[in-house]
């Protein structure tokens, strides 16, 4: 029985969508709703800059970035096939998507290290 990477990328979505429907809203409240209107103040940068030293803290960033971006991969990818006709190209698609999910996890490790 040959083995594929088809569950891997099961498991990376199933992640990504738990992220994007945990973590991800409570960030953009934060930083997109409640401190531009004024009822949560600006942290200063030098807390920022203490919240963001410790490694683990730099982890789970990555880590949330990386899963919300294969979550989207996947949904590119299967929604492109099957609702525009395109399954003749899954190879193609797949290595665009997953591969763009890629370049985005190694920006995020990048900007975060």
């Amino acid at each position: 029985m040959r083995r594929t990477l088809e569950p891997y990328l099961w498991l990376l979505f199933s992640g990504g969508g738990v992220v994007a429907a945990l973590v991800l809203p409570v960030l953009v409240l934060l930083f997109g709703v409640l401190m531009p209107l004024g009822v949560v103040g600006w942290p200063a940068p030098e807390q920022l800059g203490a919240l963001l030293d410790p490694v683990p803290v730099r982890l789970a960033l990555l880590a949330v970035a990386v899963l919300c971006l294969f979550h989207a991969a996947h949904r590119i990818r299967f929604t492109s096939e099957e609702l525009l006709g395109l399954a003749r190209f899954d190879l193609v698609i797949a290595l665009i998507c997953y591969g763009g999910a890629v370049a985005g996890g190694i920006v995020a490790g990048l900007v975060l290290f």
